[in-house]
């Protein structure tokens, strides 16, 4: 996985870098707050849970009007469900953190205004699970997510004079949260909503 995840960050560097042959390229920082949940069958009652993301940001304009937007994020992403699992009733809180790589075509529509839209590819780096049912609490790793995740985003942004931008998407999931193996045959996917701030340089 630790492979995978830097295959992939060298690999948007390199395509920054021969892009500066012909553009100029531009970095930044953002982060910001996420609420997120999963759909599955399998789970009733779903609650969004809040979370957060936190990375880096390159524009790579190639055009007067468009561009691709990579990025590597550390973002948190979760649901709050019940789940009947032999016989008993559990509540539970579902947490996964991934390195999202979303790589987004940006237009802009003004000066300062775009709407951005991509694939993202998600690497999980840590999951935990809390729950209450009528036999127990506890908390613990379940060891069941999948490695890689393939999603998508769509989203606006406005980008001020000064560097700051504001931006808001909406995320999905497009493979199963976890492994087969480790799971059942209900199918459970992340979606959610980013809203964050970031700089520019």
């Amino acid at each position: 996985m630790k492979k995978s995840i830097l295959i992939a960050v060298i690999a948007i560097l390199g395509f920054n870098t021969a892009a500066s042959a012909q553009e100029f390229v531009y970095f930044g920082a953002k982060g910001g707050v996420n609420f997120t949940n999963m759909s599955s069958d399998g789970f009733d009652d779903e609650k969004m849970q809040t979370g957060f993301h936190l990375g880096l940001v390159s524009e790579i304009p190639l055009s007067d009007r468009f561009s691709l937007q990579p990025e590597v994020l550390y973002a948190t992403q979760g649901t709050e469900a019940n789940r009947t699992f032999a016989g008993q009733n559990f509540n539970g809180e579902y947490r996964l953190d991934y390195i999202q790589v979303p790589v987004l075509a940006k237009l802009y529509l003004i000066d300062g205004l775009s709407i951005e839209a991509g694939p993202s590819f998600n690497f999980l780096v840590e999951e935990e699970y809390n729950f209450e049912s009528d036999l127990a609490d506890g908390e613990f790793d379940p060891e069941a997510g999948s490695a890689f995740e393939f999603g998508g985003a769509i989203g606006a942004s406005y980008k001020f004079n000064n560097g700051f931008f504001a931006s808001a998407r909406y995320t999905q999931g497009f493979t199963d949260v976890f492994d087969s193996e480790n799971w059942d045959d209900d199918a459970v996917k992340n979606n959610g909503i980013q809203v964050g701030i970031g700089l520019m340089f």
